[in-house]
């Protein structure tokens, strides 16, 4: 009787749904077909969408209007569940949580949020006092977009750089505060990348400038106190389109770090950070193939370098040395160790190393040479430096936290390896423990017989093979994902999900050959290690291998169409944030931001082996006539990253080729940009909107 009663109501829940969903569908905003043709190669493609591209026109305006009311219309049946994840959220995370208290210029800062408030406030900690020093609240009042790009006190901590966007595009201004009076000077330096450093003289700036058309940073500025920015003296501009510029400032404050960086090659100058009239001299010339960072010590500089040494190693040289092989070896190549990062201080050489996926922490005495480490027990976990800027200390900070564990930093006296907690996150929720939760590392088999780490978390008890999935992915530029706790997530879990992180090739999890596998013409290799991994959890029987939901965004965007269209029948939904889905047609415009930087991660389809082999997955290009998952795609009106148009030209093409009527919604946020929207608010809003749309095709309305 209970069998047959539950296959009623399940049966007369799927009629109500799929009743539902097709009145949705007969709503579903069509975009106008305009064919264009494009031709290269003696190849043509036929875009329909192309006229997306245009960029406040009425056309553009009015169907984006249309898709944002169809995924309202779409999301407000589920404000209920909506609202559930938002309070759950509130209830769990404390609404006046601060981030650890870190040192700079010899003040302690601490970084608060406040019950009622979208933004964080600043707070200074000397002497037992506790004083606000900056509120973003106040900084983003009466904008729809607002991001603290960096802030810099001046090395006597009288006056305050400030580089701020209230726009969402990702050009920065500098504005400048005096911390005395509270007031800011007549100084404001516009369309920068938003780092700003200080002089020694506590009246100069230095900053770097974009390109205005392709937002590349190219150009390092100089700027005077007091004087007008549109006079400020031009230090360095690099030329090659290849190339980003960034600055840096060494822990001695001796110098100003130009770094001029490609994704295979980069070469640093380095400028007097006395001398306000300094000119910038070359450390080590650029060659093809070198990557190399730089760090100061008051003997000499230590070089992170990749010459003949995929995983790198560390060199030292007591001047700036005339070539690479003149400098002595300090920390060799190991081919199974990736050296991520260097923390050069008066006594100690510190290094955070991967070694088959996880990391651990070297610290070098450079008095005695004796080595120690900071490792980790957990399976999968993520560990790391943090806040580390007083050269004359003993002491450092790390951090330490888990997919089930909130963040852990503690201070380490290296003298005499005492180790104290530094600061615990806590959850508002006293209930929330970690030993609720199961966590595991499992590798997964990829079709050419490589093994592909996935990091699993669920909660203890539920059956695990009849659980849904939610996998994770990016897989670009070699950034490794780190398995980090998230608060939200908990609430996902917590109905029975389990939650998986691929770490595909692309990244550098398993070291630098784990990237230079998933780029370039071996790029295929990030999407079918996706797939394998997917197959693997289900086969295995980690999750149901019915109901497998996979997300990503931007570059994990692009992930997210490939898979799709490589293999729709594996995934009950798809979450697309800002995705990078028209790859041929982007990369072909040198006029679109960032294009010609990308060359050396994709590949330029000016060549034609690179633009076939690209045509092999670009997402929009491989859209079918065929059956395609449920889909959530979302992007950012002034993203400045992936634009606008590649989402809005890949949802409506898939409106008119896809052969089934699963949900398909497109939320284009008018007031954001890469990142999405601004304030805390709005961050748990798309997160909530996220875990709902999946919650509610699994039935989940609670």
């Amino acid at each position: 009787m209970k069998s047959k009663l539950k296959s009623t109501v399940v049966l007369s829940c799927a009629i109500i749904t799929s009743t539902y969903y097709a009145q949705m569908n007969t709503n579903e905003p069509i975009a106008n077909k305009i064919p264009k043709s494009l031709e290269i190669h003696n190849h043509v493609r036929t875009d329909n969408y192309f006229w997306m591209n245009n960029r406040d026109s009425i056309e553009v305006l009015e169907h984006l209007t249309k898709e944002n009311d169809y995924a309202k219309a779409y999301f407000s049946p589920h404000k209920p569940l909506i609202d559930n994840l938002l309070n759950e959220f509130e209830n769990r995370i404390d609404p006046n949580e601060s981030s650890s208290p870190f040192i700079l210029n010899g003040r302690t800062y601490q970084v608060r949020n406040r019950e009622g408030k979208d933004y964080v406030q600043i707070m200074c900690i000397n002497d037992g006092k506790t004083e606000l020093f900056l509120d973003e609240n106040e900084r983003a009042e009466k904008h729809s977009f607002y991001e603290l790009a960096d802030w810099s006190p001046s090395p006597n901590n009288e006056l305050l750089a400030l580089s701020e966007d209230f726009i969402g595009r990702r050009k920065y201004s500098i504005t400048i505060k005096n911390l005395k009076t509270g007031k800011f000077l007549k100084d404001k330096i516009t369309n920068t990348d938003g780092t700003v450093f200080w002089a020694n003289d506590n009246k100069t700036l230095y900053y770097t400038k974009k390109d205005p058309q392709t937002l590349r940073e190219f150009q390092v500025y100089r700027h005077t106190l007091g004087t007008d920015s549109k006079k400020d003296e031009l230090v360095f501009q690099e030329d090659d389109e290849k190339y980003g510029v960034h600055l840096s400032k060494t822990l001695t404050d001796k110098y100003i770090i130009i770094s001029c960086l490609s994704s295979t090659t980069s070469e640093t100058l380095l400028l007097d950070a006395d001398n306000p009239k300094a000119k910038p001299e070359v450390f080590l010339k650029r060659e093809k193939g070198h990557l190399y960072e730089v760090d100061h010590h008051e003997n000499g500089f230590y070089i992170l370098s990749n010459k003949n040494a995929d995983n790198r190693k560390v060199l030292f040289s007591a001047g700036k040395p005339t070539d690479i092989k003149s400098c002595e070896e300090v920390i060799k190549h190991d081919k199974s160790i990736l050296i991520e990062n260097v923390l050069v201080l008066k006594n100690f050489l510190i290094t955070e190393e991967r070694n088959n996926g996880l990391l651990k922490i070297k610290i070098m005495n450079l008095k005695t040479n004796d080595v120690s480490f900071i490792q980790f027990e957990e399976e999968t976990y993520y560990a790391g430096l943090t806040f580390n800027e007083e050269y004359n200390s003993d002491r450092i900070f790390y951090s330490y936290n888990s997919l089930k564990q909130p963040s852990t930093v503690y201070a380490l006296d290296l003298s005499s390896n005492k180790r104290t907690l530094w600061y615990a996150k806590e959850l508002k929720d006293k209930n929330f423990s970690p030993e609720n939760y199961e966590t595991k590392r499992i590798w997964a088999t990829a079709n050419d017989g490589s093994k592909i780490p996935i990091s699993l978390i669920y909660k203890k008890g539920i059956d695990v093979k009849k659980a849904p999935c939610l996998l994770y992915g990016y897989g670009s530029y070699g950034y490794t994902l780190p398995d980090v706790f998230s608060a939200t997530r908990i609430s996902l879990v917590d109905r029975g999900f389990v939650y998986a992180v691929a770490h595909i090739r692309g990244s550098k999890y398993m070291g630098e050959h784990w990237y230079e596998n998933g780029k370039f013409l071996k790029k295929i290799n990030t999407f079918t290690d996706f797939i394998n991994s997917a197959e693997y959890l289900g086969i295995q029987g980690f999750c149901d291998p019915e109901r497998i939901y996979a997300q990503g965004g931007s570059a994990g965007g692009l992930l997210m169409g490939a898979v799709t269209n490589m293999a729709p029948y594996l995934w009950k939904g798809v979450i697309s944030q800002v995705p990078f889905v028209d790859v041929v047609t982007t990369m072909l415009d040198e006029s679109i931001p960032l294009t010609v930087g990308e060359y050396e991660e994709w590949g330029n389809p000016n060549d034609p082996e690179y633009y076939y082999y690209m045509l092999k997955y670009s997402p929009y290009d491989n859209i079918k006539k065929m059956d395609y998952p449920h889909m959530f795609v979302t992007t950012g009106y002034h993203d400045s990253q992936v634009q606008y148009w590649e989402p809005m030209k890949y949802v409506a093409k898939l409106r008119e080729y896809r052969t089934n009527n699963n949900t398909l919604i497109f939320d284009c946020n008018m007031d954001a940009g890469h990142g999405g929207g601004s304030g805390r608010s709005n961050e748990r809003m798309e997160v909530a909107k996220e875990f709902a749309f999946i919650l509610s095709l699994e039935g989940i309305t609670k």
